[in-house]
């Protein structure tokens, strides 16, 4: 199928699924734990249940990796159908309190390798979208990164996972960033982390987090002109465009000194 019909295909969905977070939020949430510590509501399991309905709906014989209702990372290693990466909320906890850094992040990808995505932040009325080869856009105007050079001066983003078992490498490695950089932001979105240095509002982003949470954000970092990669080595067969760990995505400038710094 036409990339292009797929394409409008997500967006319409995403949106779609953006009224319906607003529409929760506004009625009040209930709430509960995966794991006993990482926070998901009612509208989580709605707005997956959403999406991945109209999916299996226009594409039944695509697969779908979502954080909810399938969130089977094997499926990421399955390359021969067509593979849908959905994060019905990237934010719930900004959701939950209140916060406007939400959004729904819709990837499609073959083979591998991620041809569409859209990042769909309700409450800003911001939709970020792109297509391999195509741009990237934020509404209906093209974005692209910022032009730093100088870390020294740059604006850094990252997040920390819900476990605290194994944070004191993550801490060693802020503490390294904080002192050669100009501040660092947490925004409590890696999609809209991302979106936002392809959008020059940040300049770099590094973290470890999972398919759903960068994969269309990803191509769009990409398609605006950004670098993205790995400060540590992708398992040999695993396809690098849903890898999560250790990703960072950086105007191209800061790229290599970056990945230095964090590899240092």
């Amino acid at each position: 199928m036409n990339i292009n019909t797929i394409a409008e295909f997500a967006l319409a969905t995403a949106r779609e699924a953006g009224e319906l977070i607003i529409r929760e939020r506004a009625q009040g949430l209930e709430h509960d734990y995966k794991d006993g510590q990482e926070l998901v509501t009612q509208a989580d399991l709605k707005a997956d249940r959403l999406i991945g309905d109209a999916i299996r709906a226009r594409f039944p014989d695509h697969r779908i990796l979502s954080e909810e209702a399938m969130p089977d990372l094997r499926q990421a290693q399955e390359l021969e159908q067509p593979l849908w990466i959905i994060d019905p909320i990237d934010g719930t906890v900004n959701y939950a309190y209140g916060h406007d850094q939400v959004a729904i992040s819709i990837a499609y990808a073959e083979k591998g390798r991620v041809q569409t995505g859209v990042v769909h932040a309700p409450f800003q009325q911001e939709t970020f979208r792109a297509s391999r080869g195509q741009g990237a856009f934020l509404n209906d105007s093209a974005i692209a990164p910022t032009g730093c050079t100088n870390l020294r001066q740059s604006l850094v983003a990252t997040g920390f996972p819900y476990r605290k078992d194994q944070l004191a490498p993550i801490i060693r490695r802020l503490d390294k960033v904080l002192h050669h950089c100009r501040d660092i932001r947490r925004n409590g979105s890696a999609a809209l982390d991302i979106c936002w240095v392809a959008a020059g509002r940040l300049d770099t982003y590094y973290e470890s987090v999972s398919p759903w949470d960068f994969a269309a954000a990803r191509l769009i970092a990409l398609e605006a002109g950004a670098m993205a990669g790995h400060f540590s080595d992708v398992p040999e067969g695993y396809p690098e465009d849903l890898w999560g760990q250790d990703i960072l995505i950086s105007t191209p400038g800061l790229y290599q000194g970056m990945r230095a710094l964090l590899t240092s």
